[in-house]
């Protein structure tokens, strides 16, 4: 059952410890705390009760900045996706030249992922819930409308110069570089059975980065 009303008892639970009574800190802690517990225990395994603990605050707090369960979820989501929107944006992949911008754009994709496993699980969770919440944000639909342009930019670029063939689709470039680094960390743990291999070892991974570069960049590459 979704946990979106308080009880009794929880009008008098008193936080375990004392912060700063200050709303963006709270609002904060309580996302962080709640990144993780959505992230280990997904959308119907995660606990209101579990994200006060580990935020250290009191529980009604939560229902207080976010309302309920869904709410708070949704706010998750829109906080991991904006994380890697702002990083994506901080690289000004515009000021490199074309190849440069979409080895960047590969390499960066690859560490995110490596960095935040939390973002894939969340991204899991969310694919499970046929995008219900993602499709209802508007933060979320202008995050992706202001990103999608990314790779489309790049490609231009460079088919104006002559770095990338005139027929690349930005659509299909896009899922692809996403795809190729999203597999092979979503099934490490079954790949380095079938493939008898230590995928997550660190000579692995970083022949995997490169393996997935040069495949970006063959697949861009003029022919002839």
């Amino acid at each position: 059952m979704e946990e979106k009303h308080l009880d009794a008892a929880d009008a008098t639970d008193a936080p375990r410890r004392k912060h700063p009574r200050r709303p963006d800190l709270s609002q904060n802690r309580i996302l962080d705390a709640a990144v993780v517990e959505f992230a280990e225990n997904g959308f119907s395994g995660a606990r209101v009760e579990a994200i006060a603990e580990r935020a250290e605050i009191n529980k009604r707090m939560i229902y207080q900045y976010f309302g309920n369960k869904d709410s708070l979820y949704q706010a998750v989501l829109e906080k991991v996706y904006c994380d890697i929107w702002q990083a994506e944006a901080g690289l000004s992949l515009d000021q490199l030249a074309p190849r440069d911008a979409l080895v960047a754009l590969v390499r960066f994709v690859w560490t995110y992922y490596l960095d935040h496993p939390e973002f894939i699980t969340l991204l899991n969770t969310e694919n499970q819930l046929k995008a219900r919440f993602f499709r209802k944000s508007k933060v979320l639909r202008d995050g992706a409308a202001n990103s999608r342009p990314l790779v489309e930019d790049i490609l231009r670029r460079g088919e104006t110069d002559g770095t990338f063939r005139r027929d690349v689709d930005p659509t299909q470039l896009s899922l692809t570089i996403t795809s190729v680094c999203y597999y092979y960390l979503t099934n490490q743990a079954t790949s380095s059975i079938v493939y008898g291999q230590k995928m997550m070892a660190r000579q692995a991974l970083e022949a995997r980065l490169d393996f997935n570069i040069q495949t970006i960049l063959a697949i861009t590459a003029p022919i002839g």
